[in-house]
């Protein structure tokens, strides 16, 4: 019986020792940025604009094949507006870069990092994460999909928490037609 007893007690020990040293094998897998996209869209009272965000950097953490994480960079200065020409067009882009909105001197980047990623199927997962925007952090929660070495999501940004003012109803009372949605929108195509 004490035999048995310390034969029980060698296993626990053997087996808590095993699990403890034994790490998930992580994979980072780094975004091929000039193959990845990002496009924005805002909205208005009396329409909407779209336009296109680069990526400086950013990779997803895989666990065999399932996602466990990810962090992306993005290059504000890189705002460019696609459904405009000529003098509105450079006009709109240096707005979004000025202090009014996205102040891309002081803040050339911003950042999401995922805080917790659930699975919601094969290929879907509910991800939350940390975007940091002109230096403010804020919670959101995003789905994403990947198929083989690309992934796509969308995410509803409010500009309000960012402290990006500019037309909006949030700060300003009477703007009427000249007022800016707080919130836009991001849609993302990534490859790894």
């Amino acid at each position: 019986m004490k035999n048995t007893i310390k034969n029980i007690g060698a296993l626990v020990v053997l087996s808590f020792l095993t699990f403890s040293f034994t790490g998930i094998k992580e994979t980072r897998k780094d975004i091929k940025i000039k193959n990845s996209n990002i496009v924005w869209k805002g909205y208005k009272v009396t329409g909407s604009h779209q336009g296109t965000i680069a990526l400086k950097s950013g990779s997803l953490n895989f666990n065999k094949k399932k996602l466990t994480g990810g962090e992306f960079t993005i290059d504000m200065a890189s705002i460019t507006c696609t459904d405009l020409n000529g003098e509105y067009k450079n006009k709109l882009e240096g707005h979004l870069k000025s202090d009014d909105f996205f102040g891309v001197k002081k803040n050339p980047t911003a950042s999401l990092v995922f805080k917790n990623v659930k699975s919601t199927g094969k290929n879907s997962y509910k991800i939350k994460g940390n975007l940091t925007i002109k230096g403010i952090t804020k919670s959101v929660t995003l789905n994403l999909s990947i198929y083989g070495n690309k992934a796509n999501a969308t995410l509803k940004i409010d500009r309000s928490k960012y402290n990006v003012k500019y037309g909006s109803t949030s700060f300003f009372d009477g703007l009427k037609d000249k007022a800016i949605y707080d919130e836009f929108d991001l849609v993302v195509d990534l490859e790894f």
